[in-house]
């Protein structure tokens, strides 16, 4: 049977790179990597979803600056992981699926039980959750990690890779550059939105002239952070459009709360609404300066995805909890199965195992994630 999702199957091109559908698969921290190399467990992850019809792939936040030395991550910063990165990159763009590597810093934002006495951040001011006070970073530091960057940047597309997301919300590092609640410097990289922006601005100044315009960049934004004094939708929106005012960018993307006793709006769970933070997308829509929007948070079924797009609320639709449950939702909603998709419930377990238990990425309602026979898997008659 035919399918009736006409907008959620017509191709689109980013960065003169052509997507076969609408659907993203958000990052998602796998923690598959190990000591920092790329595993066959992460490659039949992201492989699989790539035969399931996904037409891009945002990976998991990736080291790519030399103080992100965090063993589940792998190292993109220097040249020692070059086979790994290509071999994950064949494994997605050979099924005619688009990767991007995903940009991230915790700063001060804390994953671990304790404080961080490493910490580096926009200035000196308590992280909500664990108490770690970061370094406040000097400008150099802040130009030689942007610098990195686009290195690293380079050696993913070296390698393969179609573009790089830059992941500038849920309350880490560049968020904390953005947000007047948590950016006390007086130096260049502070005090009005100029400032406030600048490390961001720079970041992908620096990408677009090392790996050219034929590399997709796409950024996530805080929309609305929860925190008194911090990025609500007001402050959101003109961030948004002093960041996107060069269409430097390729599409651009929100995300809700922060690392602070916000941290529940990050993934919103079966206590919310369906497509929980479309509201705030279609605040937040005018201030892009008509950029591709990437809708997200809780968008679980292809009936959902397919009337975000014909009503123009965006561009594309970006689904992480709904393609671990089931890799091949893309392939089953174009063949006319969508009866056939094993849907997410929202229950967050997939996160707390990672967050809260440091566990690699697993699902109640799919036992087989990252198997290599995963996407589309009908167990033999008994």
């Amino acid at each position: 049977m035919p399918h009736n999702y006409s907008h959620l199957f017509t191709p689109f091109t980013l960065a003169g790179k052509l997507l076969k559908n609408r659907i993203v698969h958000a990052s998602m921290t796998t923690r598959m990597g190990d000591k920092g190399r790329v595993t066959e467990r992460q490659i039949n992850y992201y492989g699989n979803r790539a035969i399931g019809g996904a037409a891009m792939i945002v990976t998991e936040p990736l080291s790519m600056a030399k103080h992100q030395r965090i063993p589940y991550k792998i190292v993109v910063f220097d040249d020692s992981e070059l086979d790994g990165l290509q071999r994950w990159a064949d494994a997605v763009e050979s099924r005619d699926c688009r990767l991007l590597g995903q940009i991230q810093d915790p700063g001060r934002g804390r994953h671990e039980v304790g404080r961080n006495p490493e910490a580096v951040g926009a200035s000196a001011l308590p992280d909500d959750l664990s108490g770690t006070v970061p370094r406040p970073m000097t400008i150099v530091e802040i130009r030689r990690m942007n610098d990195e960057f686009a290195q690293s940047a380079l050696r993913l597309k070296r390698c393969g890779f179609s573009g790089v997301e830059i992941s500038a919300g849920h309350g880490h590092l560049f968020h904390q550059f953005l947000s007047p609640w948590s950016n006390a410097r007086e130096d260049e990289f502070g005090g009005d939105l100029t400032g406030r922006t600048r490390l961001i601005t720079e970041m992908i100044g620096g990408i677009r002239a090392a790996c050219g315009s034929d590399f997709i960049v796409g950024i996530k934004l805080p929309g609305d952070d929860g925190v008194p004094g911090g990025i609500d939708p007001l402050e959101a929106a003109a961030i948004a459009a002093h960041v996107t005012a060069g269409k430097a960018v390729d599409y651009v993307t929100f995300a809700q709360g922060s690392h602070a006793r916000s941290l529940e709006m990050h993934v919103p769970d079966d206590h919310t609404p369906r497509a929980t933070y479309l509201p705030l997308f279609r605040k937040l829509r005018n201030s892009v300066h008509g950029l591709p929007l990437l809708a997200l948070g809780r968008i679980t079924d292809p009936a959902e995805a397919d009337a975000i797009l014909a009503s123009g609320d965006a561009e594309l639709v970006a689904l992480g909890r709904a393609l671990v449950t089931d890799p091949a939702w893309p392939n089953k909603a174009a063949q006319g199965r969508a009866s056939d998709i094993r849907y997410c419930v929202s229950c967050n377990n997939c996160w707390y195992v990672g967050a809260a238990f440091h566990q690699s990425l697993s699902c109640d309602n799919n036992p087989r994630v990252a198997d290599k026979l995963e996407a589309d898997y009908w167990p033999a008659p008994a």
